[in-house]
């Protein structure tokens, strides 16, 4: 069974933090086409705007998503001790309350904005709440989509993350019982693998974390060297995979279609789970100077307290940003550009500022929302 040491529980805390720094940029990517898959092409033209958010948006910045399932599964094992009804009341108490919380935020938030004209185009034209044709308002729907939309399908969109991993949280003793037997873990990691590779999920079982969160188990399980990466992890080998193949899946983004024909898709897709994978491993060895340099700093520490409010916070918020910034400034590429890199900087501050405000004046309340996190 593997401890944590002083620095990579700091480790951890630097990877969790920056998580959220990068998916608040990834998701104020501003192409014409908003929604990225593995597979997404970019129906405009290539220049260095377009190159560079699609390569950091969907290729280099992606792979913050296996490292986050990892880590869960590591740290969900060190509390093994515990009686599972323990673990799962704390997990409900949380990760459920503040689910629930946020997605009833998105949805006051989107209710007050439909009542103003002005912000109920900026609604209209992300389409963030169509469910018909004809129906693109939350004031459409029935009370019962409500209920749906509440808990399975999040306005704040970034919810989808919680979801998926209480649902392992619950299944953690099937999923520990594969990691501690060989051939159930080989068939666990044949199937789970393959649903990732695949990018498909069995009912609300997602496929996306389901590898991860039990190599994480594994790995914690085991004496596995989670400091010193063996010949095969070097950051020397994989780095330069993941730059690589970063580059030339954004590339077949933009000309695929036109040399590889409808192959583009499963080779993007197949790219793209191997700029996921190269980069978590190039990451997690090779950026422990700056993880050094990092939590020596009290700045970090205190930013790094607001994590969990930056990722409950920071959408829908940066989706409408975006909306109205772009009708605001136009589509020019250099403007484009400036929005990406400022846009996410504003979001981030504001989200910092509001944690720091209601931790201020409601300690519980900020409890409530970000689980007990950053209280300390």
């Amino acid at each position: 069974m593997a401890t944590l040491s002083e620095f990579n529980s700091s480790k951890f805390r630097f990877w969790l933090f920056l998580s959220m720094i990068l998916l608040v940029i990834v998701h104020g990517y501003n192409l014409n086409e908003r929604y990225l898959e593995p597979w997404t092409l970019v129906d405009e033209p290539l220049t260095f705007t377009t190159f560079f958010e699609y390569l950091t948006a969907n290729g280099l910045f992606r792979f913050f998503v296996p490292m986050l399932f990892a880590i869960s599964g590591f740290l969900y094992t060190l509390s093994d001790h515990k009686p599972y009804g323990v673990r799962t009341r704390k997990r409900l108490r949380t990760l459920g309350i503040p689910y629930l919380l946020w997605s009833a935020v998105g949805l006051a938030l989107v209710f007050g904005m439909e009542h103003f004209a002005y912000t109920r185009n900026i609604i209209a034209s992300t389409h963030m709440m169509q469910i018909q044709e004809n129906r693109i308002f939350l004031a459409d729907y029935h009370w019962y989509e409500v209920l749906v939309r509440w808990i399975l399908v999040p306005v704040p969109y970034q919810l989808w993350f919680i979801r998926v991993l209480l649902i392992y949280n619950i299944a953690y003793p099937a999923i520990r019982w594969c990691m501690t037997h060989r051939v159930a873990r080989w068939v666990y990691f044949s199937l789970a693998g393959l649903l990732w590779w695949a990018t498909v999920n069995v009912g609300l079982l997602e496929g996306e974390g389901l590898v991860f969160y039990g190599l994480g188990i594994w790995i914690a399980k085991t004496d596995f060297n989670i400091d010193t990466p063996t010949r095969w992890l070097s950051p020397k080998l994989w780095g330069p995979i993941f730059i690589g193949l970063s580059l030339v899946k954004t590339l077949l983004a933009f000309r695929g279609m036109a040399w590889l024909g409808g192959a583009v898709f499963p080779t993007l897709t197949i790219m793209h789970k191997l700029v996921e994978l190269s980069g978590f491993v190039f990451c997690w060895y090779g950026f422990n100077m700056l993880v050094r340099w990092s939590i020596k700093r009290e700045w970090f520490a205190h930013l790094s307290s607001y994590s969990f409010m930056i990722y409950g916070l920071h959408a829908p918020l940066v989706a409408f940003a975006i909306e109205s910034a772009l009708q605001v400034i136009g589509a020019p590429d250099i403007r484009r550009m400036v929005a990406y890199i400022l846009l996410p900087v504003v979001i981030i501050a504001f989200c910092v500022g509001v944690g720091a405000l209601l931790k201020a004046l409601s300690p519980k309340l900020y409890g409530l929302f970000t689980g007990g996190r950053g209280l300390g």
